[in-house]
């Protein structure tokens, strides 16, 4: 594919994953996929790998975290590789916390497929939004 197309793929992959559309997301998205969350102490970081793991960290991060994009994100391709840069801000729902999270995930398409995604996200900002105080209360 070219880069022009990589890029295409991957914006509606984001698409998809904002409006939820499970169907759509898992067509665009290789049966193999690995998914990156980095981070300790909030819900949705580990390494999250094949279909059925894309669609339950996606269930559980509409359960989990309310998310808004103040500004659309920037992609920034080469080959095989796009790059999303992005910002984004919301609350943990369990704590009710509020965070801000300038990300980057860096994707990998193999042919014609989402195959890879290595997110670089203040996991410090999500991990201090999911903390519970001490009371268990947020």
């Amino acid at each position: 594919m070219s880069i022009k197309e990589n890029v295409q793929l991957v914006k509606a992959f984001f698409a998809a994953m904002g409006s939820a559309n499970e169907h759509d997301l898992l067509a665009l998205a290789a049966e193999d996929i690995e998914w990156i969350i980095p981070g300790e102490g909030w819900p949705l970081a580990g390494t999250h790998r094949g279909h059925a793991e894309l669609a339950a960290v996606l269930k559980k991060a509409s359960e989990a975290i309310e998310m808004t994009y103040p500004k659309p994100p920037e992609f920034v391709a080469q080959g095989d590789r796009v790059l999303v840069v992005g910002v984004a801000t919301g609350k943990i729902i369990a704590t009710n916390k509020p965070f801000r999270d300038d990300w980057v995930f860096a994707i990998t398409v193999r042919d014609g497929k989402v195959a890879h995604i290595q997110e670089y996200i203040d996991t410090q900002a999500l991990a201090r939004a999911s903390q519970m105080d001490v009371s268990g209360l947020a």
